[in-house]
């Protein structure tokens, strides 16, 4: 594969979700903190489990973009096992280019555990340490949009990498979808990103920790994460909807209506943020970009993992067509 539109950049993983009996756990809250209880020191029967495979935040995104119609490839690690194996076969079987996923001699591939409850999750993660270093890219596989995601907390010199890679290729365009290890890093470490950044894309918790805004008060949280360097910025805000502020102005979207209650929540906001990429990536405007992110996030809920319910453009375009009235984006 050649002409890449966009490569995606971060770990990669299988999860393995064990739904969980209605009645063998249940939630209770502590310290404004929800918790997941189960029986301690005894047989806990469960319902099934399903494996998912080469998923994450950047291969959910690398799919998904595939799913659009872009010539997506993805930039990640695995270990030299079966399990790594599968996850290069199962990007093959998305048309995800894997080229570019390094196999680390001697070392294991991630593999999370997703209990699943109701239609809710909490993850057991383990994040492998491997040898993070940015690959020799072939000028025929030069991408148009590079977007860089979650990835393990000693990548940070590999950061480095990324973004002098960046200043080198001015050409390209960068979406920034940081995970936990990225914002804990901090903003001032990582700023050469964050000046580099045409799309950044955080939810409203997330914002406050990056750029130090007031929660209550989106304009600040944009103005504070603006004066990082970012062009566009999208903040998410659950159920609530999303905000995004770019060069067009500002604007409010509401979240599409779900055709049911949801049956499984993980990769919604992979699919709200990768396909809000993609739509500007497509050359649509900051208002349609928002109004295609939210039906991907809708029908991935409908699902069990963050890539079946995908779409592909055709599918999402008559999702759109049949829209409410009301869903499209508003200044604010």
């Amino acid at each position: 594969m050649s002409n890449i539109d966009v490569f995606s950049i971060g770990d990669i993983v299988t999860d393995a979700f064990i739904r969980l009996l209605d009645d063998q756990a249940h939630t209770y809250v502590s310290d404004d903190k929800t918790y997941l209880s189960m029986p301690f020191g005894t047989k806990v029967p469960f319902d099934h489990a399903e494996v998912k495979e080469a998923v994450g935040n950047a291969a959910n995104a690398s799919v998904s973009f595939a799913r659009l119609g872009l010539n997506s490839g993805l930039i990640a690690n695995v270990g030299h096992d079966q399990h790594g194996r599968d996850m290069i076969t199962a990007l093959h079987t998305n048309k995800v280019d894997p080229r570019y996923v390094h196999i680390n001699p001697g070392k294991v591939s991630n593999y999370h555990y997703v209990l699943w409850y109701k239609e809710e999750r909490t993850i057991l993660i383990k994040h492998e340490e491997y040898d993070y270093h940015w690959p020799v890219i072939h000028k025929t596989d030069m991408p148009k949009w590079v977007y860089f995601s979650s990835i393990s907390k000693n990548s940070l010199p590999f950061h480095d990498d990324v973004a002098e890679w960046l200043h080198d290729n001015p050409d390209v365009k960068f979406a920034f979808q940081p995970g936990t290890f990225q914002m804990q890093d901090g903003a001032v470490r990582l700023k050469k990103l964050y000046q580099r950044c045409n799309v950044l894309i955080l939810n409203r918790e997330e914002a406050v920790t990056v750029g130090g805004g007031d929660h209550k008060n989106v304009h600040d949280l944009f103005d504070k994460l603006h004066a990082l360097g970012p062009k566009t910025i999208l903040i998410s805000d659950g159920p609530s909807g999303a905000y995004a502020s770019g060069s067009e102005g500002r604007f409010f979207m509401p979240i599409y209506p779900d055709p049911a209650p949801p049956v499984e929540r993980t990769g919604a906001g992979d699919a709200f943020a990768s396909t809000f990429v993609a739509a500007l990536m497509k050359g649509e405007d900051l208002q349609e970009a928002l109004r295609w992110g939210p039906i991907n996030s809708m029908n991935v809920v409908q699902h069990v993992g963050a890539q079946d319910g995908l779409l592909t453009e055709a599918q999402l375009k008559t999702l759109l067509k049949n829209a409410p009235e009301w869903y499209h984006a508003s200044p604010f």
